[in-house]
């Protein structure tokens, strides 16, 4: 399917690796011009000169901070009259709710609220003005059924998926469609990670915890982040002009609900 945004110009966020590079990715393949950003300049530069490569589209690199202010600067002076917005950022820790005070909260909502809403505040109103734009939040399955151990994360995101709600409705007769896509169980560093210390937590090992994990996917295995690009390049898509405010699903049927 022709996508329509070739030589559209698209801000991914936190896209070296993972989710991230895979939406970034699936944009380039798509004929998307690339603003690509992450903290390490190293992996930053290998993943983008490999976009070049392979898909022959502009990448430019910002490495930085995005959750702090200076990176944020950073990121919109390099996005210029972007057509496209990718926000992501690596999720907080995991814990038990006794473990976390207010220092906590604040790094979790600077990363995961605060952060999009900044973007988003600084360049979705170019795209009013230019009567065309996507905005697709990285969040979590989280905002659909909350996951105990991940409180830091499912509180931060809620508060994102509130706003998009009503900013989301707010630009859509620019033009504008700002979506969020929630993703479940994906084989990233992220997923890696949290198995890992699950398995610690139990006494298990990794590849148990890793086992049961995927028998409890209706699918039987792991995403992946192609896959995940993929449905990221699609919201992007001119085909997905009437889709606004919607909270996208991909965790492969492990969330048993209705709507």
């Amino acid at each position: 399917m022709d996508l329509g945004i070739k030589g559209k110009r698209a801000v991914v966020a936190a896209s070296s690796k993972g989710l991230g590079l895979g939406c970034a990715e699936a944009l380039a393949e798509a004929g998307c011009d690339l603003v690509m950003n992450a903290r390490s300049a190293g992996p930053l530069s290998e993943a983008a000169a490999s976009i070049r490569s392979r898909f022959g589209v502009a990448v430019e690199e910002v490495a930085c901070d995005v959750t702090s202010e200076d990176g944020q600067a950073a990121l919109i002076a390099a996005a210029g009259a972007c057509d496209i917005l990718v926000t992501n950022a690596g999720g907080p820790p995991p814990g038990m709710w006794t473990d976390w005070d207010r220092d906590d909260f604040v790094k979790a909502l600077d990363s995961n609220m605060l952060t999009p809403i900044a973007l988003m505040k600084a360049l979705v109103p170019g795209m009013m003005a230019r009567g065309w734009g996507r905005v697709v939040n990285i969040t979590s399955q989280s905002v659909k059924a909350p996951i105990p151990v991940l409180g830091l994360s499912n509180s931060a995101r809620a508060g994102l998926t509130g706003y998009v709600a009503g900013m989301s409705r707010q630009v859509a007769s620019s033009g504008v469609c700002v979506n969020n896509l929630l993703p479940g169980v994906h084989d990233t560093d992220r997923i890696t990670a949290l198995d890992s210390a699950t398995a610690q937590r139990e006494g298990k090992t990794l590849e148990q915890v890793q086992t049961a994990r995927r028998a409890s996917v209706p699918a039987g295995f792991y995403g992946d982040a192609k896959d995940f690009g993929a449905a990221c390049a699609f919201l992007c898509s001119q085909q997905a002009r009437f889709i606004v405010g919607q909270n996208v699903l991909l965790d492969g049927g492990g969330i048993n609900a209705t709507l």
